[in-house]
């Protein structure tokens, strides 16, 4: 499979431990182990960035490394990295670079990143980026921040709660890391659930509720 359709799909899993949540006909392929840490202003009183980092699966690396290494020398410069960088940000773009950011539970809208990173560790695809709120992502109510694909198709996982950052945070606020439990999820929106999301998951935008986030919780002061 050409990876620019394999990056496109992999647009579309980015999620938190897909491989155990969702219909049981859906299946991630991709998988990759993530850390995401929120960068606040500097008056700690708003989000100014998130910083992701995402380390893929032995298999999808080295379907990148055969694809994109043009003089067969097992390994990727420069220019070939940046060429997987080019293609992956292009390929997420119309999936928002799979990040998950709501305010109160209502979407936030945030700018794409200026540009992706890619390297190589221990022969395994790093993606790295940065993103920032479109309109200043004040530190009020209730924050959820993760990434979730909604195609099914990869899994991003964040292995650890620490992987999931916030240094910072003024006295008014509290952090949690939120895994949903997947039947207490289904059961929880099964009003908003459709026949479409049980017949084609991936056609809906539904699977953000089996996504692990990080939860702000932030009081006004006074």
């Amino acid at each position: 499979m050409h990876l620019k359709r394999q990056a496109i799909m992999m647009a579309s899993a980015m999620a938190a431990t897909f491989a155990t949540v969702g219909p049981a006909n859906v299946h991630p392929h991709v998988f990759a182990e993530a850390r995401l840490e929120v960068i606040l202003s500097p008056d700690h009183q708003s989000v100014k960035a998130l910083r992701h980092v995402w380390r893929f699966d032995d298999l999808f690396s080295s379907t990148v490394m055969m694809e994109f290494d043009k003089n067969s020398d097992l390994k990727l410069d420069d220019k070939e990295l940046k060429e997987v960088a080019d293609t992956v940000h292009a390929s997420l773009a119309e999936f928002n670079y799979f990040q998950l950011v709501t305010v109160d539970g209502k979407d936030e809208a945030m700018n794409p990143p200026p540009q992706l990173m890619a390297n190589f560790d221990n022969d395994q695809l790093i993606i790295l980026f940065e993103s920032e709120p479109k309109a200043p992502t004040r530190l009020a109510g209730k924050i959820d921040i993760g990434v979730y694909d909604p195609t099914f198709y990869t899994a991003i996982d964040f292995t650890e709660d620490a992987n999931l950052q916030v240094a910072g945070l003024p006295s008014t606020c509290t952090s949690k890391v939120v895994r949903p439990n997947p039947d207490e999820a289904l059961a929880a929106n099964q009003k908003t659930l459709t026949d479409a999301f049980f017949n084609d998951p991936t056609g809906t935008d539904m699977s953000k509720i089996f996504a692990t986030k990080l939860e702000l919780n932030c009081k006004p002061e006074g």
